[in-house]
């Protein structure tokens, strides 16, 4: 089993094997914020810190019986004492969550982590309800506004889907455009279905644009930065010079929304070819912003 899923059962167990999903979320975002590695990241979204991640492995522990779900809970099913495998540390850890916030119900969690994490709470549809108009005020001071327009790019290699989509939002991105010829993952949340799903619940739009990727067979046995500067030269005079109508779809979407990305697997630039695709969208007629790798 991996390690982040006893974090959840060791904490579900420290509270009676019982928690509301509200409560669950708010107790193991406090936790992870007191751990140097974070077992999960973490989104601001409707009710605010929440891990889509968490969430689809609590789904997963339900199909395996470790967990019951209904509409409100999760129940930890089995009797294995999971909180004594954990490391000394994380034990630390979450006896002090259970010891600072074990009393509080599901609102005081919000409430809390609205008023100590308020970029967490950007998105929630509570927090006008259970916060004072000062404290409101700086929630909304916490959501990142820009007017300057910007073309980014951004590689999700290394990092988690939550992690990526804090990213965009703290940049301000409008519009995620996604320029993988086959936009298919093994890594969690990447695949289109799933990561259109989960940006358009933040409030950022998805498009994508496979032809202007790299096909996988032109992929292969890429082990220097010689072999990308060679695959990337094909690309230039194969793929650029006839995709012309597409750079300009994408800086149409850059002019109308002001910030949009790019995005590909790779998270060193010189060896994606977003960047490749980035200036020759800044050679079009037109083009006077900045572009920004993130």
């Amino acid at each position: 089993m991996f390690y982040r899923r006893k974090v959840i059962l060791a904490l579900l167990q420290l509270f009676e094997g019982k928690l509301d999903k509200i409560s669950l979320q708010k107790l193991l975002f406090l936790f992870t914020q007191r751990q140097q590695k974070p077992e999960y990241d973490f989104v601001p979204y409707k009710f605010g810190c929440y891990s889509y991640s968490a969430n689809a492995d609590m789904t997963a522990m339900v199909t395996k019986g470790y967990l019951a779900e209904d509409e409100k809970h999760f129940e930890k099913t089995d009797t294995a004492d999971y909180f004594k495998q954990l490391k000394p540390d994380d034990k630390k850890f979450l006896l002090e969550v259970k010891n600072h916030y074990g009393k509080m119900s599901a609102d005081g969690l919000m409430k809390h982590t609205y008023l100590n994490y308020p970029f967490f709470a950007i998105n929630s549809v509570k927090a006008a309800n259970i916060l004072s108009k000062t404290e409101l005020e700086k929630v909304t001071a916490s959501k990142p506004q820009s007017t300057h327009t910007v073309l980014f790019t951004i590689g999700y290699e290394g990092i988690s889907l939550e992690a990526y989509l804090v990213r965009l939002l703290k940049n301000d991105v409008k519009v995620l455009v996604d320029v993988r010829n086959n936009p298919l993952s093994m890594k969690f949340g990447f695949s289109k279905t799933l990561l259109k799903r989960y940006c358009e619940a933040l409030g950022i739009k998805y498009m994508h644009f496979p032809q202007v990727g790299i096909q996988s067979e032109q992929r292969q046995q890429l082990n220097t930065q010689a072999d990308y500067d060679q695959l990337f030269s094909h690309y230039r005079k194969s793929n650029l010079t006839k995709t012309t109508d597409t750079q300009t779809e994408i800086l149409n979407l850059l002019k109308q929304h002001q910030r949009i990305a790019l995005t590909c697997f790779e998270a060193n630039i010189c060896q994606c070819h977003r960047k490749h695709l980035a200036e020759a969208i800044q050679t079009l007629p037109g083009f006077n912003y900045e572009v920004k790798h993130i």
